[in-house]
């Protein structure tokens, strides 16, 4: 496959509407409406709203989370039966000792194999994902695993730039090259989710210059390897206060989440055109 047959597609994660007003020609025309390729549903999947994505020319991918091994293969076998591209996946609290840990990175590996449905591994809190050091150790142990980069859990919780940001970056290498999905979040390094701006206001932050980084390296690894799939998933993520990810001042929501998902969508496209440019070059 040649460079320019591999893109990026970028989805509207379902959650991201909680709290919103609904569009007046409804969600899904306007999510076609505003460009985006699809929409990543969650657990348990709403097989109406497959349908009507399919026949807008919606893609479809999903999400779930794996307690068990048993867990894999019902969401690998659910997913696959849907017919959906890929599933980004919760693994694990994050207290597990390596061996069940392993147990359950090697059920998801089975599961995929099982019904030939991409599973991503989310970089997310309260999962065996959830810290670099160990993340890169499980991709060094299981080199098939493929991740969905959920930066801003890593950029806030472990506080990134406490240090070296590039070293850090060098260090999770090993995860970079296994990036098969990105949810778009910026955090700082004190908040997990923040309004950046409009996309040319955005590129002065500085944290979102470390967010554009991390997303181009993913794009540019993923564009480089040999037997990588025609396309790597981009979903905005922004989820809604009373999850406590958006912030809420004197009674009103920090941005218009809306909007918000289309600046980083917006950004995440650059990203992928200036990865595009350097391996050109």
């Amino acid at each position: 496959m040649t460079l320019a047959q591999r893109t990026l597609r970028c989805y509207y994660n379902w959650l991201t509407k909680e709290g919103l007003p609904v569009p007046a020609e409804g969600w899904l025309p306007a999510i076609r409406n505003a460009g985006y390729d699809g929409v990543q549903f969650i657990e348990p999947l709403e097989l109406e709203r497959l349908s009507e994505c399919r026949d807008l020319n919606l893609g479809v991918c999903g999400s779930g989370r794996v307690n068990t091994p048993g867990d894999a293969f019902r969401l690998a076998e659910e997913g696959s039966r849907a017919a959906l591209e890929c599933l980004t996946l919760h693994v694990g609290w994050g207290i597990e000792n390596d061996r069940a840990a392993g147990d359950l990175i090697e059920a998801v590996l089975h599961a995929s194999a099982q019904t030939s449905l991409p599973l991503y591994v989310e970089t997310h809190r309260a999962t065996i994902f959830q810290d670099m050091w160990r993340t890169v150790q499980f991709v060094q142990r299981y080199p098939g695993l493929r991740v969905n980069g959920d930066f801003s859990h890593w950029y806030t919780g472990l506080e990134m730039v406490y240090g070296s940001f590039d070293d850090k970056v060098a260090f999770i290498w090993p995860v970079m090259e296994r990036i098969r999905f990105i949810h778009g979040r910026i955090g700082n390094p004190g908040c997990m989710q923040v309004d950046v701006g409009d996309v040319e206001s955005a590129s002065t932050l500085p944290y979102v210059r470390h967010f554009c980084q991390l997303w181009t390296d993913a794009f540019t690894a993923f564009l480089r390897q040999e037997g990588a799939p025609p396309f790597i998933c981009f979903a905005a993520e922004l989820l809604a206060p009373d999850i406590y990810y958006a912030r809420v001042f004197q009674g009103k929501e920090e941005s218009d989440r809306w909007q918000q998902s289309l600046v980083l969508t917006s950004l995440a496209r650059r990203c992928f055109a200036d990865a595009q440019r350097h391996i050109a070059s």
